[in-house]
């Protein structure tokens, strides 16, 4: 495809009832305004998720840029949509780091799972959609999309939430409200206008006195009280009062430059080579279904906006993704995904020229440009993350409960209930199953293998009445905002018929 748009109402705002086609866009000025607009809609989660998983921020909105222009070229432009960072890794990378590995390791497993994703693309796109919904029916993807972010509740608890609890009590009470109260564009930005709540506040409490918490990783002392490596024997935190803004860092940051080299002797995690390990890709692995059905209902929702036939393009958009993660993870950088924010956005404005997000992919690459622009992300007080982190990983399980609910599936149905219930309390209780003595499966990779299996095991065994194959309709918009305006979701309290059941002659619908 040439880059090129068709200019349409005279440059200006569509009027009342019109829409801005993929191949086609305003005046520049007003493309610019939107492409920002785009930048802000995905900016707090993109930025939160490459710090919890402990990666480069300014690393992370840099690489997004380019991975949402090699997304927007594989898609032939037909696909309007920005890459962000991946909330579905998180439980995977936790646990990676549980087991010893370090950053490298991480942008390792999160490479070799970009490259399963990219392939699994390929071969939806010449095998056709029909393949996901026999593999991954609504009753499998939905439980690994929860289990992943339910595995990470112990997280929330012991990490982020006792750094400060009372910043986070009302970090967490106003994403609540911004997210519910507020209209429009601000209530699909809850998450950034959370953080910076967050910062105000941990602000204003610094002017009344330090808070005493542990910072992981931080003032481990031993047995004897000296100081001693993470290593160390007898080695634990120890709280210890401190500021909860700490802007050092952000002071003797440059304005412009590129991210920052990794430097373990300083503490720095940026560029750097991944490494790989097949114990460690194994922990990360379950993401990729949870993004193939992240990307199935984007693709899905965005063609039901754009009123166009986007199931020719599916297999493209989950390589594309997967190409994305792959030259992100590459360089150090986090895994990318389509993001419901910005399609949010889109339903709002009625403008899905991809025109915009190639200007939002420009924008995001020159922060990623700004040193101090990535050290005042990455001095976000835990408190924060800890307001901030209860609503993401509880927003993540439920979308699988969303897409249980809008395929209908039947938890009277013991092929649906049993092997689901097993995986999920697996992943939950970080359930392990030690192999041999240098491999374990254990949380989500062990919950998803057991659903996944114990699935299509049980499906197998039944009697015919039982074997109900369902849907692959994932969720549509999954951002944590209202969408008043937006077109109802597909597959909303019916079941929809696939592409290769009987039916009456018509298309199946999408």
């Amino acid at each position: 495809m040439a880059i090129g748009w068709k200019v349409v109402h005279d440059g200006k705002t569509p009027p009342i009832g019109e829409a801005v086609a993929p191949d086609e866009r305003l005046s520049w000025p007003r493309t610019v305004g939107l492409g920002a607009q785009h930048v802000v809609a995905m900016f707090g989660a993109t930025f939160v998720f490459p710090i919890i998983m402990g990666l480069n921020p300014q690393l992370a909105i840099m690489m997004s840029g380019v991975a949402t222009i090699v997304f927007l070229l594989i898609v032939q432009g037909r696909v309007p949509s920005y890459l962000g960072t991946s909330a579905s890794f998180v439980g995977g990378v936790f646990a990676i780091r549980a087991q010893g590995g370090d950053s490298a390791d991480v942008t390792g497993a999160i490479l070799v799972a970009g490259a399963v994703l990219a392939l699994l693309g390929v071969v939806i796109h010449f095998l056709g959609a029909g393949v996901l919904h026999r593999v991954l029916p609504p009753a499998v993807t939905g439980a690994v999309v929860m289990l992943i972010g339910f595995n990470l509740a112990p997280v929330v608890a012991t990490v982020y939430w006792p750094q400060d609890q009372w910043v986070g009590l009302l970090t967490m009470g106003f994403v609540i409200v911004a997210a519910v109260g507020f209209r429009g564009f601000l209530g699909r930005i809850a998450i950034f206008l959370g953080l910076i709540f967050g910062y105000v506040v941990s602000w204003l409490f610094d002017r009344f006195g330090q808070v005493t918490s542990v910072l992981p990783g931080q003032n481990l002392l031993d047995a004897n009280g000296k100081a001693c490596s993470p290593e160390g024997t007898y080695c634990v935190a120890t709280a210890f009062p401190h500021d909860r803004v700490s802007w050092g860092a952000v002071k003797a940051a440059d304005w412009i430059g590129l991210p920052p080299a990794s430097d373990l002797a300083k503490g720095i995690t940026g560029v750097h080579a991944p490494s790989f390990s097949l114990t460690f890709s194994l922990l990360v692995l379950p993401a990729v279904i949870a993004l193939i059905a992240e990307n199935t209902g984007h693709v899905k929702a965005v063609a039901e906006m754009t009123n166009r036939d986007l199931d020719p393009v599916m297999g493209r958009a989950i390589a594309a993704d997967g190409v994305g993660t792959v030259i992100a993870s590459a360089v150090g950088g986090s895994p990318t995904t389509t993001y419901a924010e910005n399609i949010g956005v889109m339903a709002a404005t009625r403008v899905y020229s991809t025109a915009a997000y190639y200007v939002a992919a420009v924008v995001a690459i020159l922060f990623g440009l700004c040193p101090k622009f990535g050290a005042i992300v990455s001095a976000t007080p835990g408190g924060v993350l800890g307001g901030i982190t209860v609503v993401l990983y509880g927003m993540i399980g439920l979308l699988g409960a969303k897409i249980w609910k809008e395929n209908g599936v039947d938890f009277a149905n013991p092929v649906n209930l049993v092997p689901i219930a097993a995986g999920i309390i697996i992943a939950i209780g970080d359930t392990s199953l030690q192999i041999t003595d240098n491999f374990t499966l254990s949380g989500i990779a062990f919950g998803t293998i057991v659903t996944l299996v114990g699935y299509h095991l049980a499906r197998a065994i039944a009697p015919p009445e039982l074997r109900d194959e369902g849907t692959m309709m994932a969720v549509g918009r999954t951002g944590l905002h209202r969408d008043e305006d937006a077109p109802p979701e597909p597959g909303q309290g019916r079941r929809v018929r696939t592409a290769d059941e009987p039916g009456d002659g018509r298309p199946p619908e999408a």
